[in-house]
């Protein structure tokens, strides 16, 4: 029994550093999961909101330097007033698909983690993202439908109030605007150094990235692929340990039973070729009658 449960505590080590270095190789940061934080964090935060006032929220220490807003408005308004809060301004004549009675709109500014959730190969980011996303909204709290815009007038205008001029003096900043799966469009900035959008998302402000002769992996990627590594030479070591304790009990059951073997009855034995057979000792049954009359 002490042999199986120290070959258990080994196998259990090293599975438990194998899971360990491939959760981390393949960890990352996820733009879609941040923003439904943030969506069950406002509603967690506030209930009952007013309509029509923009609530800040007070993010918990780890996501300091994000700034996180919500507004609950009413469709009719929204399409008649237009919103504009925050860096984003929202004109009339701008519709929710689907409609709804009520809608609330969300707002990020990812702050000094911009290029840790979205990065970039070409471009360098010289403003932090800002975005919004809408949802439908019920009298006490936001629901999870995520609504669309169908803008019928003038485009949604986006106002960046600091841009690192230092960091692209050289280039001209364009708007970049992210779209899923780590698709971005980059497009011109207006004369009032605007990003224009006819729909919901996520935006920033880029300028070209030096060229270098030889791109090469930063150290951040080395480390994945080293996790990477490491996990998977370690489930190939699980492996074989398990195939050598499937062996070695194997080995063990033979090596019982032919001890019970040697403990019954036994048997002469003879050889057959290089094969020792067992053999046991012939005895002729006598013959006689049942009965001693004869006829």
């Amino acid at each position: 029994m002490e042999f199986f449960k120290s070959w258990y505590n080994v196998i259990w080590l090293i599975f438990s550093l194998s899971l360990t270095s491939f959760v981390q190789a393949s960890y990352g940061y996820d733009s879609e999961s941040l923003s439904t934080f943030f969506h069950d964090y406002a509603n967690a935060s506030v209930r009952n909101p007013h309509t029509g006032i923009l609530y800040n929220l007070s993010l918990p220490a780890n996501f300091s330097g994000m700034e996180v807003s919500f507004a609950r408005i009413l469709s009719a308004k929204f399409w008649s007033r237009g919103v504009n809060f925050s860096s984003f301004y929202i004109p009339p004549r701008v519709l929710p698909m689907p409609y709804v009675k009520r809608l609330a709109i969300v707002y990020e500014n990812l702050g000094n983690w911009s290029s840790v959730y979205y990065q970039l190969s070409n471009y360098t980011l010289v403003a932090p993202v800002v975005g919004f996303l809408a949802y439908d909204s019920n009298p006490s709290a936001m629901g999870i439908q995520k609504i669309n815009f169908s803008t019928q007038g003038d485009p949604i205008a986006i106002r960046f109030p600091h841009i690192d001029v230092q960091a692209g003096q050289n280039f001209t900043p364009k708007c970049i605007e992210f779209g899923a799966g780590g698709s971005f469009e980059i497009k011109n900035m207006t004369e009032a150094n605007e990003c224009l959008t006819h729909g919901e998302g996520h935006f920033s402000i880029v300028v070209p990235s030096p060229e270098t002769p030889t791109p090469m992996p930063t150290p951040k990627k080395k480390e994945r692929w080293k996790g990477l590594v490491a996990g998977i030479f370690g489930l190939v070591l699980l492996g074989l340990v398990m195939i050598v304790m499937y062996k070695l009990v194997r080995r063990r059951q033979i090596r019982g039973m032919e001890k019970q073997s040697e403990k019954d009855v036994a048997f002469n034995t003879f050889w057959v070729g290089r094969s020792k057979m067992p053999s046991a000792s012939m005895t002729r049954t006598q013959p006689h009658l049942e009965q001693e009359y004869v006829p």
